[in-house]
């Protein structure tokens, strides 16, 4: 599997351990993300992994920001991309399930890192169950 992570000064440290956990798995991770503690703006660091999922060059993206939702909103003025700000794994699993989201987005400053691991891991084996959700998931794009 593929993933891009990207993510700004309030993420570095999860975005290290997620990469970590991920290749252990075996998984091919495109880092965008910064790798310093020094203050950057995150729609540089999130741009680029929203075109990787809209351009299908990856399965996911996760992005990593202090509250999630700077990062949330950035990957989602891109076509095609869901990316979904989530705080718990059971809402990590819904995002999955119901909205068949592509990018998760973590808040860095209201999870822990343990939390963190298992949300990464129940978006990676949580399917998206159709049905009655494809629907929606249609509807979503704007149409232009």
């Amino acid at each position: 599997m593929k993933i891009s992570i990207g993510n700004d000064h309030a993420g570095t440290a999860y975005k290290k351990a997620i990469v970590k956990h991920l290749e252990q798995k075996n998984y091919t991770v495109k880092n965008y993300g910064t790798d310093s503690a020094d203050s950057v703006d995150y729609p540089d660091f999130v741009h680029p992994v929203a075109q990787d999922v809209e351009d299908k060059v990856v399965d996911f993206g996760i992005i990593v920001c202090g509250s999630g939702n700077g990062a949330n909103m950035t990957a989602n003025k891109h076509q095609g991309v869901r990316s979904a700000l989530c705080w718990n794994k059971e809402i990590v699993a819904l995002a999955r399930q119901h909205n068949n989201a592509n990018i998760l987005s973590i808040p860095s400053r209201f999870t822990a890192l343990e939390q963190v691991l298992e949300m990464v891991d129940t978006f990676f084996e949580t399917g998206f169950e159709g049905g009655r959700h494809e629907n929606r998931i249609k509807k979503i794009p704007v149409a232009h």
